[in-house]
């Protein structure tokens, strides 16, 4: 029999084991060849159920899940927070539950609550898969960025990533602690002190307030995106100043190895986490990313419904 996903669902890399990591990257390369084939479809998923149910915005996330459900010629639906019932005051269990009663065997959840999927999926016969959750986990963020920097570099056990930005709203750098550190890779978190969860230091990473330091013999240089509409307060003085102290600029770049690949999870503020020259470098991979996170996902998707179809 082949390989199977341990869990019903996907919300997060702390709960998913490195042999669920290692098939999932596995799967993309293969489906990695569908994206590249003429046709780029496959039946894998006909005739199966698949809803986005999406109460943040997405372009990336939500579009390359839409993809990826056409690619494996699934059914799917897009549900967003103005065109549901929640709009009308509906509970969050309430629409869930009318999604899950619908035959619905896949359902992509994003949502702006931390732990959200994680309530829902064991209430429900549908595989949850968690496209953002608040500031907990973005999980197939961090499998494309692994898948990426596999690909690049062969491999992840050894590598030393860093990753430099608003660490405090970010959900990317969550997922990519857990997920990159139980491949064997070094990870180091750059941000200001105000920008800086509490709880990193109790995660398996190496916290640092320089990015220069955080940057020194790295592997893979990562910006994050500064969250401002998740900001209450003001976290550091100026745009300018975030820019010259904890942007990824030319100077920051040659710190890293001379082979170090350069990536962002999307969407860049340009001149702010990175100048464009940064983002359009020639080690930069940032595209690849956005491509690789279809491939990714289709293979979330596949792995879960062949669990499902064993049940």
């Amino acid at each position: 029999m082949e390989k199977m996903l341990t869990n019903k669902d996907l919300l997060g890399l702390q709960e998913t084991s490195k042999e669920d990591i290692e098939l999932i990257l596995d799967t993309a390369d293969m489906m990695r060849h569908i994206l590249d084939s003429p046709t780029k479809r496959t039946a894998h998923l006909a005739g199966k159920s698949v809803v986005l149910f999406f109460l943040e915005n997405s372009t990336r996330t939500r579009l390359s899940f839409e993809m990826s459900c056409k690619y494996l010629s699934a059914n799917s639906s897009n549900i967003s927070a103005s065109g549901s019932s929640i709009h009308k005051g509906e509970n969050l269990y309430d629409t869930v539950k009318t999604i899950d009663v619908m035959a619905t065997d896949l359902l992509v959840m994003r949502h702006n609550q931390s732990g959200a999927p994680h309530m829902i999926a064991p209430l429900v016969d549908a595989s949850v898969i968690n496209g953002g959750d608040g500031m907990n986990e973005h999980p197939t963020q961090a499998l494309l960025d692994m898948m990426t920097i596999r690909e690049h570099k062969g491999q992840l056990d050894g590598l030393r990533v860093a990753i430099a930005g608003d660490a405090l709203h970010s959900r990317v750098v969550r997922s990519n602690i857990w997920g990159l550190s139980k491949m064997g890779a070094e990870v180091r978190v750059a941000a200001p002190p105000t920008m800086m969860p509490r709880h990193l230091d109790h995660m398996p990473c190496i916290v640092t307030h320089d990015v220069r330091e955080a940057c020194e013999d790295a592997d893979v240089v990562m910006g994050l995106r500064v969250q401002l509409e998740r900001q209450k307060s003001a976290l550091f003085p100026s745009i300018r100043e975030y820019a010259h102290f904890f942007g990824i600029d030319e100077e920051v770049l040659a710190c890293a190895k001379e082979d170090a690949i350069i990536m962002h999870p999307g969407p860049c503020n340009h001149g702010v986490e990175m100048p464009t020259s940064i983002h359009e470098h020639e080690r930069s991979v940032i595209h690849e990313q956005v491509s690789n996170g279809v491939a990714v996902r289709m293979a979330v998707l596949y792995l879960l419904q062949a669990r499902r179809n064993y049940q």
